[in-house]
């Protein structure tokens, strides 16, 4: 049932209990009055039937006779034993049957000196009367009235009143309904306001005319504003903190008490090897290795957990872990797999440099322990220093070569692209490379003419003969892979630049048909330092860093570098370069 229901049910209920109550009160009051007022009219006839009676007592019946006759009321007289000696509406004959009446209340009253009444219905006659007894007479006088025409009198006034109820009641309801309506409008739109702001709506808020309804609506449109505030400002440190918890490199994880996940930021995702709308496991579940489960699980029973390195496959992850208050936890994840791996190559290129230094250095303070020693032959003299000069230029090599790959790497370096011609680059840097190779072949010591060299060979398709690359950078790449191919490359074998149009771009390719490469060793020849021989590489001058300064430069162009190779199938070094040049016009 609605409110405005209610409400005028409730007043028509009040409405019809007072128009009851008031017929009811009416028809008493007038009963009562009207009573009391035959009481004291009955009083005083009695008073007077009392004085009038004569003293003899045959003569009683006649004198109450002629009195009831005179006032249309009953009258009786009785002793003091309660016997009646006359009665005006008994026959003198049957006066002797009568009961006693000593224990009727208004005789009963008289007999002890005071005036009694009642109202009842006559034993005798059976008509409601009302009796009055007054002491006096042989013991007491009683003068009765039938209440019948009082009856008919508070019948008679019942029909006027119950008419002005019901018109009351008729008048009463429209007003009664108009009255709730009013009413019960604001207050149900004050309802649907509250409600409205339950769902996050913005609410109507009614102005009813009624200051208690007015001040109650002024009330809500406060508390709504504070509201609207508070929920901005909730809204607005949220998503701050929602974007700094996205925006975080560290992976962070929220969970109930239960381990299921509320909050997983990007970052926890993807090291975690999720989607960004993948459904997550429940925390326990969700980190993989035992070490990283114990100490979840040691979280959430409340247990804090700090800088804690754990494995997750072949990565690694320091985790600090706090419950919350409500229970549950949150997760921090740093991934240390990059920071392990800059370690571990600084400790390889310590070695490798500290490798690398130590056979040129050895060469050199042998030799020249020897040339201090001792004074030997011209010829021999001549030989010793120039493998001191060789071994000190390849320390000179190696310094260079790891400087230019030190300033790619921490991008002090930068390419400036121009438009340059393939073929012109690649037979310049052939040029360069033979006498930086110190003319060396893998059958001969040292080279006494230029045929001794592999055979070099330069092929450019249509509309691959310009590129927009840096010259500088161009030429080394040319020169570092010239060196490799030649070290490996028999003086029968070949080397061959290959440039084409790929993919939007251009292909370089220096392809050798050399000793090559087995193929587990390809993921890793771009790396520093590694070689797949390294005794013949050191003995044949190589630093071991001419690729990874190959694929960093390639890299700084956007392009990409790989080597496809097999064992005595001879090598070739890929690199793809995304922005090829237009021919410039003649």
């Amino acid at each position: 049932m609605t409110y405005a229901s209610r409400l005028i049910a409730g007043t028509l209920s009040v409405l019809v209990i007072t128009v009851v109550v008031l017929v009811i009160g009416v028809d008493r009051s007038l009963r009562n009055d009207l009573e009391g007022e035959a009481r004291t009219a009955l009083e005083r006839e009695a008073a007077l039937v009392r004085d009038a009676l004569p003293t003899d007592s045959v003569m009683w019946s006649g004198a109450i006779r002629q009195a009831a006759a005179s006032t249309g009321l009953r009258v009786t007289v009785i002793d003091s034993s309660g016997r009646v000696r006359a009665e005006s509406d008994v026959v003198e004959a049957e006066i002797g049957r009568i009961e006693n009446h000593a224990s009727r209340p208004e005789f009963a009253a008289a007999l002890a000196g005071r005036t009694g009444a009642d109202r009842r219905v006559s034993a005798t006659i059976g008509t409601r009367f009302m009796y009055v007894a007054v002491p006096g007479g042989p013991g007491a006088v009683r003068v009765a009235r039938n209440l019948e025409q009082i009856e008919q009198i508070v019948r008679r006034a019942q029909r006027p009143v119950a008419v002005a109820g019901l018109v009351a009641l008729l008048l009463g309801i429209p007003l009664s309904i108009l009255a709730a309506r009013r009413f019960a409008r604001p207050l149900v739109e004050i309802a649907q306001s509250a409600r409205r702001i339950a769902q996050g709506e913005p609410p109507q808020f009614p102005f009813s005319g009624i200051p208690d309804i007015d001040r109650l609506t002024g009330d809500l449109r406060s508390m709504n504003q504070q509201l609207v505030e508070r929920f901005d400002t909730l809204r607005r440190k949220q998503s701050e903190t929602a974007a700094i918890v996205d925006s975080m490199i560290e992976g962070v994880l929220s969970s109930d008490s239960r381990g299921r996940i509320t909050t997983a930021n990007p970052a926890a995702r993807r090291l975690l090897g999720y989607g960004e709308h993948d459904q997550l496991p429940e925390l326990p579940l969700l980190v993989r290795g035992r070490e990283a489960r114990e100490a979840v699980l040691k979280v959430l029973d409340g247990i804090p957990v700090s800088d804690k390195e754990i494995q997750f496959g072949d990565r690694t992850y320091l985790l600090n872990a706090r419950p919350l208050p409500a229970g549950g936890a949150v997760v921090v994840l740093h991934d240390l797999t990059h920071l392990r791996r800059l370690e571990t190559v600084r400790r390889d290129f310590v070695a490798n440099v500290s490798h690398e230094l130590k056979t040129p250095l050895t060469a050199i303070s042998g030799y020249t322990e020897t040339l201090i020693a001792e004074r030997p032959e011209p010829e021999i003299e001549r030989r010793f220093l120039e493998t001191i000069l060789s071994n000190a230029r390849r320390m000179q090599r190696l310094v260079d070569d790891q400087l230019d790959l030190s300033r790619i790497e921490s991008g002090a370096w930068s390419p400036s692209p121009e438009q340059v011609a393939v073929e012109p680059a690649a037979r310049e840097a052939w040029a360069l490379a033979i006498p930086r190779s110190e003319r060396t072949s893998p059958e001969q010591g040292r080279l006494g003419r230029p045929g001794d060299l592999p055979r070099f060979e330069v092929e450019v398709a249509p509309g691959a003969d310009f590129l927009a690359a840096d010259p500088d950078a161009i030429r080394q790449i040319f020169r570092n892979l010239f060196e490799n191919a030649i070290r490996h490359t028999p003086p029968s074998g070949s080397i061959t630049v290959l440039a084409r149009v790929d993919d939007g771009g251009i292909r370089l390719t220096v392809a050798d048909t050399g000793t090559g490469i087995p193929s587990e060793h390809l993921p890793r020849v771009f790396e520093r330092f590694y070689r797949v021989d390294p005794s013949r590489s050191r003995e044949q001058g190589g630093t071991g860093l001419g690729l990874a300064i190959v694929k960093h430069l390639v890299e700084s162009h956007g392009g990409r570098a790989w080597a496809e190779s097999g064992l005595g199938q001879g090598t070739s070094i890929h690199t793809f370069w995304p922005n090829p040049a237009a021919r410039p016009s003649v």
